[in-house]
């Protein structure tokens, strides 16, 4: 009902001064192409991740916040590519407080709360990390982090050992050894679709990829990716789920860096990177 008092009311606003609705019109165009053409690509490396076919399955919609860009599937009620920038940062920087609770994302049609996760068996596990983004963001950009379309099922065994490990790795140990560091994110949907058993709309993934993008002091690109399954053990080194992008994009449905030079993309892309370890 308020909704539809609120439409009711700016309709007849529209007819009364259309002048003013034409105003409108051109400064919400302007803001959609300032969005589209300048403030994504300034939040990734080499252009916004995109589909590689129309199925529905890979239907996104690209949100940005102040430290992560999120490509967000209301289908799946997942993130289904999340990619951040880390720099070097001193250890003595210090550790904001964990947030209590997590947040509902207001341009999140399905309006995922953190309520859909109890009893569920399943952690709401970070893409873009809390720790490395309240290290070098701060406390408002940490707490985007805890926004819910950020949020995917993960088993309490792979979120709290090997996946924690790794996000402590890249600020640690990965991020200072280059001039910045590109990270790509994200989950995968294959063999029988899952859900919750708390909730019909969010689907569980079966793994969990993420690559690296190490650009050092000559500009020379470096790279590393994993996909680690649901199931992964423990204390499994990173180097057991080492894969290249070109297997991450055609697991994930997604073409990344598609800005590079061809003849550049596909040779990293090939590759399996570097020993980062």
């Amino acid at each position: 009902m308020r909704r539809e008092r609120l439409l009711t009311t700016l309709l007849r606003l529209a007819i009364r001064y259309p002048k003013l609705l034409i105003i409108a019109l051109l400064l919400g165009g302007l803001s959609y192409m300032y969005e589209v053409f300048i403030a994504r690509d300034t939040m990734c490396f080499k252009g916004v991740p995109q589909a590689l076919d129309a199925r529905s399955e890979h239907w996104t919609r690209v949100f940005r916040n102040r430290a992560y860009m999120v490509g967000y599937s209301d289908i799946k009620a997942n993130p289904l590519w999340v990619v951040y920038k880390l720099t070097p940062s001193s250890s003595e920087t210090g550790s904001l407080k964990r947030p209590e609770s997590f947040s509902r994302d207001w341009r999140n049609l399905g309006l995922i709360a953190q309520e859909d996760y109890t009893n569920s068996g399943y952690d709401r596990g970070h893409m873009a990390p809390n720790f490395a983004i309240a290290r070098l963001y701060g406390k408002t950009a940490q707490y985007e982090t805890f926004l819910m379309t950020n949020i995917t099922p993960q088993k309490p065994s792979l979120n709290q050992k090997i996946w924690q490990r790794l996000e402590e790795a890249e600020i640690e140990t990965f991020a200072p050894k280059y001039k910045v560091l590109w990270v790509y994110t994200g989950p995968l949907f294959e063999g029988r679709s899952q859900t919750l058993k708390s909730s019909a709309w969010i689907q569980v993934p079966s793994a969990f990829y993420k690559f690296y993008v190490g650009i050092d002091a000559t500009d020379q690109l470096h790279t590393f990716g994993v996909i680690i399954p649901q199931n992964a053990k423990p204390n499994d080194s990173f180097e057991r789920y080492a894969v290249s992008i070109d297997e991450i994009e055609r697991r994930s449905g997604f073409d990344f860096l598609c800005e590079l030079d061809d003849a550049l993309e596909e040779k990293i892309e090939a590759s399996q990177g570097e020993k980062w370890f």
